[in-house]
């Protein structure tokens, strides 16, 4: 009797470290399949940290933009109205017109350069502006170009009327200091 006592204690002490190694590896599955999951949702949120810090940056870059583009806008209003040029007459933002109907004049017309020149030269308030506007038009492209991450925007600005103009307004410019 002793000995059935004994075998059955020794069957339930079995049976009960067979049940607590099969509850161990169970927890320890789940365990691992809890942390997979963790690092999953991890790496989920670092990508939408990323997309959300980018968007803020776009958002920035937009908001300052506008800043940017009435501060270049205000410098060409002298340099138009000393050349005698109008805006183009189209629904773009401000800076978009008066930078199209400069690039536009000079199209049709290569003195325009001259003319700009010539005000540069005798209109320090012309070149003072003209000087600004090639600073401030530089400082924004440079920015564009590290905060654009893929590069399309900042290309689209070099390449477009804002390149275009920085391009004839520093040619006038250097025209007009070395013709002393």
């Amino acid at each position: 009797m002793e000995n059935i006592f004994i075998q059955i204690l020794l069957i339930i002490c079995a049976l009960c470290a067979v049940l607590s190694l099969y509850l161990t590896i169970t927890v320890r599955k789940h365990i691992q399949d809890i942390s997979k999951n963790i690092t999953y949702q991890y790496n989920l949120i670092v990508k939408i940290q990323n997309i959300l810090k980018n968007k803020l940056s776009v958002n920035e870059t937009t908001d300052k933009a506008e800043i940017i583009y009435q501060d270049l806008l205000q410098d060409l209003i002298p340099i138009m109205a000393a050349m005698d040029i109008m805006p183009r007459t189209t629904s773009e933002h401000p800076l978009w017109r008066a930078l199209g109907g400069i690039m536009d004049e000079y199209a049709k017309n290569p003195f325009v350069l001259e003319k700009l020149r010539r005000a540069i030269k005798l209109d320090s308030n012309v070149a003072h502006n003209v000087s600004h506007y090639l600073n401030r038009a530089n400082m924004f492209l440079q920015h564009m170009a590290t905060t654009d991450t893929d590069g399309i925007l900042s290309t689209t600005f070099t390449d477009g009327l804002l390149g275009q103009s920085l391009t004839f307004f520093a040619q006038a410019q250097t025209l007009a200091s070395t013709d002393k």
